[in-house]
């Protein structure tokens, strides 16, 4: 499978808005917790898709309405360095050292880095968990010392 990455237009923007607006109107929809049953108006068709990828369509336009872009890959995906670091949102030197320093599990081919998608995210979610606690704890020592924050 490909990857695909697309900006979003001020059209597409202008369309997920009116989805996501529309979207409070759950009437069209009859999801079960399997499959969600989407009727096309004025075919009399009644389409039925997983409830997984209805979800993912619902995010996906929520961040198109937002003017955000989108990227879609499969799990599996196996990124180059520059990739990587695109999703993390940090420079790709500094990626290849947390590769060497194996915060990051990583394969070579031949002279270039593959780091598998899932590998990245594990690895975002642990930074943006780290984050977190240490931002409790300043908060919590502003908050001991007085300092008015």
């Amino acid at each position: 499978m490909d990857t695909l990455l697309e900006n979003t237009s001020k059209q597409d923007q202008k369309i997920a808005k009116s989805f996501m607006a529309n979207l409070r109107d759950i009437s069209a929809f009859h999801i079960t917790s399997l499959d969600v049953e989407v009727k096309l108006p004025g075919k009399g068709v009644a389409l039925k898709i997983p409830a997984k990828a209805f979800s993912l369509l619902v995010r996906i336009l929520g961040n198109m309405a937002e003017g955000k872009s989108n990227a879609v890959l499969p799990s599996n995906e196996m990124l180059s360095t520059q990739q990587a670091a695109d999703i993390l949102s940090i420079s790709r030197p500094y990626l290849v050292k947390l590769l060497e320093a194996e915060e990051i599990p990583y394969t070579k081919a031949g002279t270039h880095r593959r780091i598998e998608l899932k590998y990245v995210l594990e690895y975002k979610e642990k930074m943006k968990n780290s984050r977190r606690k240490n931002l409790d704890y300043l908060a919590k020592q502003s908050q001991n010392l007085n300092l008015g924050y």
